[in-house]
């Protein structure tokens, strides 16, 4: 029992894949499926474009156009109104009906009794490098940004060691620093080998390491040539060791073994609630070819790059034959600056002129879409750097010339925003050279971007997507400003925003940190670093909804529960507006929709669960049915 539900990819195929309950059959063509996110051969129209005409797919994992009446919860629409209800109706993947409405039309056959659980809009990630979690070697373990110390690092890495072959890694990586954790370290090679002894395991935090690893994860790495990896006596591997170390395990990776690390991927989105991940790709090594095969792993990449033509390739597939479960909106970072070799500043940005000039804005489906350019079209520089400089606002101009959705990434400093005003003056330049104003383009960051270039923003209908994860690294100001991003000053501005976390290697993927953080000003040691700048949780909430909704362009189909919008939502472990600040930062899922499909379930709201690992298959026809 599958549901079709609308495509807009123009070469969308049956490859005959199927999804089981404990494995994989790769169905269809990685060179295909790319063609998507990589310059197409067929030229299209730079102009914004809701995509070809739809065709349709079967998603797996999701059941038939059954009703299903979710009754007796504190629903937060965060509609116009922040309306509260008891009730909402989802059927054929959207919200059918909201209130008293829902529960007086339809069937009552899939009714779920939510027990006054608070159910809120799916969350919506408006900055993440998600492909990097997705593409994660070994058997990953999202879940250790979660623990609060190392007895919960390791607890999480003992959890995942049932379902790990023999001779395969378990790895945990990005997340942060050690400074995320009681102790501020990672575990040692013996605490590790106390949790998970028979495995090796690899932890690696950050762009570029630190990393751990217990005794057998030693073993291997001390086997290896080409480079060869330092490994300390207590497990830690560092400097370029630990990016060696990496690159040993990504090239050992199969196509499936990237196709099970993107659904582990979904499933951690889904177990935290995160229904959409808007995604700013990671970071091209800045050459001036356009050749795939020139972007294939080194070994002092770090976990900040990957082959960016290519490492969509696993995502994509499950796409094609249904099996994604968490949307993915995508962005594309362009890394080229000056580059001497191609000459004047006719022959530099090769790579944006080809996409601009053969791919397009909003070509996809529901479930993978392209956005547009970002979290920059070229490394920022300013007018000191003439050639940089140069480069970097040739990029705006042809961004805009096409009429792309366009973002850079610029926080600014409490004592300095000069270059919030170089991104603004620019753009407002640009607007009134093209007009952009349809385009929604966006600045990332803004943690000091002041009143009035908020305005200026505001008026050539751009917004900003907000810094949620400085409570990670931020320390208390000796002149006592606040540390950023000024919450309040931009809520009170008017200007449409959004808030993220930044994950997943300088911070968590957890959205419930930064809601966290933007409500109390609080960073990890528990220290006001933000004073004056907190915001309401109903907006911090609305920054996560429909204010991220607006800024990745969704909110005529998502960022709320009303009538006729996608069913993507989630029922909460605990009460968002009314539990301590600490317990906020600890929120889970119990139960997430996409699509009116269920992608998450701990058992708790309908006393079972239907399968035994979200990542690895869909679930059963029978997912939505209440026993007798």
């Amino acid at each position: 029992m599958t549901r079709k539900i609308d495509r807009r990819a123009e070469d969308e195929q049956d490859e005959g894949g199927r999804f089981s309950r404990r494995g994989l059959l790769v169905g269809g063509s990685a060179a295909a499926a790319a063609a998507i996110l990589s310059a197409s051969s067929t030229p299209a129209a730079a102009q914004p474009t809701a995509g070809p005409p739809a065709a349709a797919t079967e998603r797996r994992w999701h059941p038939d156009d059954d009703d299903i009446l979710l009754v007796n919860g504190r629903i937060h629409t965060m509609d116009d109104h922040d309306t509260v209800v008891s009730a909402v109706r989802l059927s054929g993947g959207r919200i059918a009906a909201v209130g008293r409405e829902a529960q007086t039309s339809g069937s009552s056959k899939n009714r779920i009794d939510l027990r006054g659980r608070t159910v809120v809009p799916g969350l919506i990630e408006s900055h993440t490098h998600f492909v990097s979690l997705a593409n994660r070697p070994g058997y990953h373990v999202a879940e250790w940004e979660l623990a609060k110390d190392v007895a919960g690092v390791l607890a999480a890495l003992a959890a995942r060691r049932p379902e790990v072959p023999d001779g395969q890694f378990i790895t945990a990586m990005g997340a942060g620093t050690p400074r995320m954790f009681a102790e501020q370290r990672l575990p040692t090679r013996a605490e590790i080998d106390s949790a998970v002894s028979d495995r090796p395991v690899f932890l690696y935090q950050n762009f570029n390491g630190p990393a751990r690893v217990n005794t057998l994860g030693k073993q291997f790495f001390e086997s290896v040539s080409n480079p060869a990896v330092a490994v300390a006596d207590d497990g830690s591997i560092v400097g370029d060791a630990a990016n060696y170390a990496l690159y040993h395990l990504r090239i050992r990776q199969t196509f499936e073994d990237q196709r099970r690390s993107a659904l582990d991927a979904m499933a951690y989105s889904a177990k935290l609630g995160i229904t959409l991940n808007y995604d700013q790709v990671l970071f091209a090594t800045p050459n001036g070819t356009l050749d795939p095969s020139a972007y294939e792993t080194q070994p002092g990449d770090g976990l900040r790059k990957l082959n960016h033509y290519r490492m969509y390739d696993p995502y994509l597939s499950l796409n094609r034959e249904g099996s994604a479960y968490v949307r993915l909106w995508i962005n594309f970072l362009h890394q080229q600056g000056f580059i001497p070799a191609l000459g004047g500043l006719d022959k530099q940005l090769p790579e944006l002129k080809e996409r601009l000039r053969n791919a397009m804005p909003g070509h996809g489906d529901e479930f993978v879409r392209i956005r547009g350019i970002g979290e920059w079209a070229a490394p920022f520089a300013t007018p000191s750097n003439a050639n940089g400089y140069a480069v970097w606002r040739e990029a705006q101009r042809l961004v805009a010339q096409a009429g792309w959705h366009n973002e850079n990434a610029i926080p600014g400093t409490p004592t300095d925003q000069s270059q919030i005003e170089q991104v603004v003056s620019t753009w407002e330049a640009l607007d009134a050279e093209f007009g952009i104003r349809h385009l929604r383009w966006g600045l990332q960051h803004a943690d000091h971007a002041t009143p009035n270039q908020l305005a200026r923003l505001k008026a050539i209908g751009a917004g900003v997507s907000l810094s949620g994860f400085r409570w990670l690294s931020g320390t208390p100001r000796a002149d006592g400003l606040p540390f950023g991003p000024m919450f309040r000053q931009i809520h009170d501005s008017g200007i449409p925003y959004g808030l993220h976390e930044d994950g997943v290697h300088i911070a968590p993927h957890n959205p419930w940190f930064a809601m966290h953080y933007a409500t109390t000003g609080l960073n990890v040691l528990g220290q006001q670093i933000n004073p004056g700048q907190q915001i309401s949780r109903t907006s911090a909430l609305r920054a996560y909804t429909r204010g991220a909704a607006w800024f990745v362009g969704v909110d005529d189909r998502l960022g709320s529960i009303e009538k006729g919008k996608h069913a993507d939502l989630v029922v909460l472990d605990k009460d968002y507006f009314s539990v301590s600040d600490a317990e906020m930062r600890d929120i889970r899922p119990v139960l997430s929709f996409v699509d009116g499909g269920i992608v998450h379930d701990t058992g708790v709201v309908r006393g079972r669960r239907d399968w035994a690992h979200d990542s690895d298959h869909p679930y059963d026809e029978s997912w939505w049915r209440v026993q007798a």
